[in-house]
């Protein structure tokens, strides 16, 4: 296939461009050249702003486009609208925030997403961010009629993450000592590797599958602790855990999902948010390598940079040594 992707440097779009290249497929990158500029360089790309640059792609075809990058209902409308004639699927990378309602055991793709009171609002905050996918998702069903595929992922984790917020646990439990967790070791988690959500959407694309899919995982309930655990049997350190509840977090205001990454509290308003169901996906091929292969290669990955990193998430020593003093204090 002929494939375009916007995006396709950074992270996931990263995993995506090196999976269709090895399945044999023909990429065009269009993005800005602002991530990992030459990271293919066998690899046609188009430095453009899709904002003002989408005459760049004039008069050209392509049998599918992935949108890796698409956060703003306005922009991703003007990018499904000007490709409409010239490809033929359209990938739309959303994500499992679009709920409206997180109380749910089970949340399936036919449940309702979350909306707008002003749907102008283009800022990304935690609060507008899952609204706006939707929003999103909308403009290019609206483009490709019956063309559109959707996939929401969960927390995508392994190599080459940004965000640190599955990066942090395997690295922190190889360093050892003391360290704080959040709730207990049977803290719900979801989680997909970068790599086998690639592997699924192109196993998707190359069907030409239509239609919302969850992508998260695993194929079992997973739990912190199981994370934290696995992550000790393969670094070897030696760790005290020191599991702290849901009002001590919240009384010393440390942040879920940022401050601690990963987990988010296990409360009646939150119950679905770690037990989406991905049974539509498994049975569509989505298929899960074992937890210690993600957090052996990410350990790997994470060794590589710089030992002046600065991280995205978790906690700093200090406050970290502090938290636990109070916690048993």
């Amino acid at each position: 296939m002929k494939i375009l992707i916007i995006g396709g440097t950074r992270f996931l779009g990263r995993h995506l461009t090196a999976s269709a290249l090895a399945r044999g497929h023909e990429v065009t990158l269009f993005n800005r050249g602002q991530s990992n500029p030459g990271l293919f360089p066998q690899v046609e790309t188009i430095l453009g702003d899709r904002e003002k640059d989408l005459n760049l792609l004039s008069g050209r075809r392509w049998d599918m486009v992935i949108d890796t990058c698409g956060y703003v209902p306005r922009v991703v409308g003007l990018s499904a609208q000007a490709l409409r004639e010239a490809v033929g699927h359209y990938v739309f990378i959303s994500s499992i925030s679009v709920y409206a309602d997180f109380s749910k055991i089970g949340i399936t793709e036919e449940d309702a997403a979350g909306k707008l009171e002003d749907e102008s609002v283009e800022e990304i905050t935690g609060e507008t961010y899952g609204s706006l996918k939707a929003l999103c998702e909308k403009a290019v069903e609206a483009a490709f009629p019956g063309r559109a595929l959707i996939i929401r992922p969960g927390l995508i984790v392994g190599a080459y993450d940004p965000t640190d917020r599955f990066t942090y646990w395997p690295v922190r439990v190889a360093i050892g000592g003391e360290i704080l967790a959040p709730e207990g070791p049977q803290a719900p988690v979801q989680i997909i590797d970068a790599r086998d959500l690639s592997d699924f959407i192109f196993k998707l694309m190359e069907r030409k599958a239509a239609g919302i899919y969850h992508a998260t995982g695993p194929d079992y309930p997973l739990t912190l602790g199981e994370i934290l655990k696995t992550s000790q049997e393969i670094s070897g350190s030696a760790i005290n855990i020191h599991w702290a509840s849901i009002e001590f977090l919240a009384r010393h205001k440390v942040e879920p999902w940022s401050d601690l990454p990963v987990w988010f509290p296990d409360t009646a308003e939150n119950l679905g948010f770690s037990r989406v169901d991905v049974s539509k996906a498994i049975a569509a091929g989505l298929a899960f390598r074992p937890l210690s292969e993600t957090i052996r290669d990410t350990l790997d990955w994470a060794s590589t940079r710089p030992l002046d990193h600065k991280w995205s998430a978790g906690l700093d020593p200090e406050r970290e040594a502090k938290l636990i003093q109070s916690l048993e204090g």
